[in-house]
């Protein structure tokens, strides 16, 4: 019943666009000054998350996550920089828009889930719960936004390239 609701109600299609925008200016206001201002550097923060990891009982709690830190993320920090600027502008682009929601909402808690992974509480799990609705609501919450058009044109060209 939920999920009928969320999936095919134009009711909870405007409150999902409401939703969406307000995700959207979060991640968009995030990654804007990040990309247009002083060069961002993620190596502080992965510097930080290293040698600062989640532990409980003296114990790190993501050994594995901190092992990807250490030994992919941070010798590759300025890629890592590029990627999670130009990452929260796009999903914030793409949730205010409505264009490619449910792809956007998906690699915001991608984003999310790695910040909360490094110790980073701040607004995240807030930010997955309510992404979490966008993700149950698929087509339906970009209805009012660039999905509308988007969409069909990707699955007409997609018969298209299964036909030929």
């Amino acid at each position: 019943m939920v999920m009928n609701f969320l999936r095919n109600n134009k009711i909870a299609a405007g409150l999902l666009a409401v939703l969406r925008v307000y995700l959207g200016w979060s991640w968009l206001s995030a990654g804007w000054g990040k990309v247009t201002g002083d060069p961002f550097n993620a190596g502080g923060y992965l510097n930080g998350a290293v040698n600062n990891p989640v532990v409980s009982h003296g114990e790190v709690v993501y050994p594995t996550y901190l092992a990807f830190l250490e030994n992919f993320a941070l010798p590759n920090a300025e890629l890592f920089s590029i990627m999670v600027a130009w990452g929260e502008v796009l999903v914030g682009l793409g949730l205010i828009l409505g264009v490619l929601t449910t792809y956007a909402a998906f690699f915001g808690v991608v984003m999310n889930f790695s910040f909360m992974f490094a110790g980073t509480i701040s607004s995240n799990p807030w930010m997955v719960l309510l992404s979490i609705f966008i993700l149950f609501a698929g087509y339906n919450a970009g209805r009012f936004g660039g999905d509308r058009w988007v969409m069909p044109y990707l699955k007409n060209m997609i018969s298209k390239i299964k036909t030929a």
